[in-house]
């Protein structure tokens, strides 16, 4: 059905841009009617047989299919939208109808420059962004813990090992003490699965590699079971103590279970009987964010989102998906949003590269002795200073 809906929009939107593109002058006067139409199916067929194709099967050809035709709907969509916005300016071209087709055309243009960005970004390494958490009921021993967590890096045809290989070295540059895998692993087609596990197996952390599912782990059945045979633990609806003071919770993906139907509460069947001290929950979806804060989860960890991925596709993911991207604050807990370490469809980001997670843990207490310091710190340069 998504495939359906997808090929549908489209081809839409295809029909559109070239109905609005022929009206250009530059077209009119130097591109062939024939040569116009033929680019047009021949574009239209590379991104059919990129969905069809390079979607489900395995192999070069499969993966040039895929990587053209998916990068070909985002150039549809950001074209689509500034056309659309000039029709709507000039009401289809009855207002100023000399301007209105130059204007198309610049349309057009700045359609490929942000083409051209959102390529450039979505082709570069995921940076990592740090964050410092301060987490209620945090042993002083444990203050200064270091987590990496990746999300959404979407295995597959597109994103294969080597790929992979450079991100596990971004993670060991970190020298983490908890790595944490966020969901949507892996993309779901492409390339067997097992095959690009081996990698994972050049982690290591001293408090132990863990993973929640998302939901594209379970397109063609749940794969999270090769992650064991590379030295993870699999948090699925449980809670595990990594250190004395210190949960760590983790709930399989909560959009494919509202599509099973499954209305019973992971998150509280996770967080049930836990010991006490800071918790953190892994959720790929960052929904019931409130629930989470109200169980007394310190800290939320998610992604899901790619935080729209492509400007400004965002603001009709934020309708459905509050916690866009970033950090936020929820009754008292805080809750970061990754945008994902690697692309779904499109190797296409506007505005901002993809994204690993560096989060550093510091104790309520030690947090208050620090700020302490400061305040000293300050009046004493006053006093000087007077």
């Amino acid at each position: 059905m998504f495939g359906t809906i997808l090929i549908s929009l489209c081809t839409f939107m295809h029909v559109y841009v070239f109905w609005r593109a022929a009206s250009i002058p530059f077209v009119e006067q130097h591109i062939s009617r024939r040569i116009f139409i033929g680019t047009g199916l021949t574009l239209w067929t590379i991104f059919f047989l990129g969905r069809i194709i390079g979607h489900s099967s395995t192999g070069i050809l499969a993966g040039v299919l895929e990587f053209l035709g998916m990068n070909w709907m985002a150039v549809l969509f950001l074209t689509f939208l500034l056309l659309l916005l000039i029709d709507l300016i000039t009401f289809f071209g009855i207002l100023m109808p000399r301007l209105s087709a130059s204007l198309r055309g610049f349309a057009v243009l700045i359609g490929m420059m942000l083409s051209v960005i959102a390529l450039f970004q979505g082709l570069r390494p995921p940076m990592v962004e740090k964050y410092e958490v301060t987490l209620p009921g945090l042993p002083a021993a444990l203050d200064g813990t270091v987590i990496v967590a990746l999300s959404d890096m979407h295995l597959g045809s597109q994103l294969g090992k080597i790929w992979l290989a450079d991100r596990i070295a971004q993670v060991q540059e970190q020298k983490p003490d908890l790595v944490l895998l966020l969901g949507d692993i892996f993309e779901g087609h492409g390339p067997p699965e097992d095959q690009l596990i081996a990698p994972f197996k050049q982690l290591s952390a001293p408090y132990g590699l863990w993973a929640v599912s998302g939901n594209h782990e379970f397109y063609g059945g749940s794969k999270m079971n090769l992650f064991e045979a590379a030295g993870f633990t699999l948090l699925n609806n449980t809670w595990a103590e990594v250190r004395p003071g210190l949960v760590l919770a983790g709930v399989e993906d909560l959009t494919t279970r509202s599509r099973n139907s499954q209305n019973n509460d992971p998150i509280s069947q996770a967080l049930v009987g836990r010991p006490p001290g800071a918790t953190i929950l892994l959720s790929h979806t960052p929904w019931q964010a409130e629930k989470a804060a109200g169980e007394g989860v310190g800290l939320m960890l998610s992604g899901h989102t790619h935080g729209g991925q492509i400007w400004p596709f965002g603001y009709l993911v934020q309708k459905r998906y509050p916690l866009l991207e970033g950090r936020y604050e929820v009754d008292g807990m805080t809750a970061i949003i990754c945008r994902g370490t690697g692309t779904w469809g499109p190797r296409m980001r506007l505005w901002r590269p993809g994204q690993i997670l560096r989060v550093t843990l510091r104790g309520q207490g030690v947090a208050s002795l620090q700020l302490l310091d400061a305040n000293k710190t300050d009046c004493n340069c006053r006093f000087y200073l007077h």
